[in-house]
């Protein structure tokens, strides 16, 4: 690999799975799930000696740059990049890849796409799969998605379906992605998991600027177009932003190319994606898992998140109890998914502040 490696960070998000205790003033992304690290200065962290600091690029939204800046003091202030208003993650990979290139020096860059908020345990074989990431992307001019071996019949994720073997990079295996599979119903997710030929897919991609750059040009030729304009006139981001299609980096890039390669990847991943996901690496306590000092009777198999809280739980079963002083959050763990559904309740409702 001749050409450096950069990271893109992408961290606009809220975590709308996560409320109540994930809101836009501490979103997700800045919050530790055991009093340690952040999970986005976990990130980061995670990624070095593969790539340092100076080559890290943080896309955020305005009101998330403070406490981003904050977290993540040795990262330069111009390379926490700062949307004027969100337009979905296509619009944040395509302008963190138009800065990254534009400061790489006549360079074309390869660029490893990362979300802030998700758990990766195996760091050391992260770092290992984008380098090869990193080789297979220059060498075929592939966009590259990396796939998570499944351990579970999971309906919250998307999926890809493994086609041809390319061929080996570094340590690791590639292959054609044959086609993405949206959330799956649970006796499709049990066939994909007994079949072997299905992986997550984690929202991590790997490739060089140029080949990011045809892929907008094909798939999102407007909004490349006014990147182009972007690019010539950075001074009018502002202006141009809000032109940028609205619509994710893997519907409209992703989805649509036929270069797209994907590994299977063991890392120990999560997304930590809603109270159940996030169930997985809490304590385990009376009555199920979670932080708080927790009383139970006759209660199993509950998630309860409630620091300096006492919480009893008497004859209930599969509950997730949150509770942040201004909020409580109760449902079944079967349905935490839907957790996000509560945030177009409380816009309707008048209660912006809890968001």
């Amino acid at each position: 690999m001749e050409a450096p490696l950069y990271a893109l960070i992408i961290a606009g998000g809220v975590g709308a799975r996560f409320w109540p205790r994930s809101r836009k003033a501490q979103p997700k992304q800045c919050m530790s799930l055991d009093g340690g690290p952040t999970l986005i200065q976990r990130t980061l962290s995670r990624l070095e000696p593969l790539i340092p600091a100076e080559r890290v690029f943080v896309v955020t939204a305005q009101d998330m740059a403070p406490l981003i800046r904050e977290q993540l003091p040795q990262l330069p202030a111009d390379q926490v990049l700062v949307e004027p208003m969100g337009r979905n993650t296509a619009a944040a990979v395509g302008w963190g890849t138009l800065e990254i290139a534009r400061r790489a020096k006549g360079q074309d860059p390869i660029i490893a796409v990362l979300p802030a908020d998700h758990l990766i345990q195996d760091t050391a074989e992260l770092r290992s799969l984008l380098a090869d990431c990193a080789q297979a992307a220059e060498q075929t001019h592939s966009l590259i998605t990396l796939g998570i071996q499944p351990t579970r019949p999971e309906t919250g994720f998307g999926y890809l379906e493994l086609g041809p073997l390319v061929g080996d990079f570094g340590e690791h295996r590639f292959h054609v992605v044959e086609r993405f599979v949206e959330k799956p119903k649970l006796d499709r997710a049990q066939q994909y998991l007994a079949g072997g030929r299905h992986l997550w897919n984690a929202g991590m991609f790997v490739f060089t600027a140029e080949v990011c750059r045809d892929a907008f040009r094909t798939h999102l030729p407007s909004t490349w177009g006014w990147m182009e304009t972007l690019r010539h006139s950075p001074e009018r981001l502002e202006e141009i932003y809000p032109q940028l299609e609205k619509v994710s980096f893997d519907v409209g890039i992703m989805e649509r190319a036929a270069n797209v390669l994907t590994v299977p990847a063991s890392m120990g991943w999560s997304d930590l994606g809603s109270w159940e996901a996030v169930a997985e690496h809490l304590p385990e306590q009376p009555g199920g898992v979670g932080v708080g000092d927790i009383v139970a009777v006759d209660a199993q198999n509950n998630v309860v998140h409630a620091p300096g809280k006492t919480v009893a739980l008497l004859g209930v079963n599969g509950l997730v109890v949150v509770d942040t002083g201004d909020a409580l959050l109760v449902c079944p763990k079967d349905q935490a998914q839907r957790v996000r559904e509560l945030h177009a309740a409380l816009l309707e409702q008048g209660k912006e502040g809890l968001l």
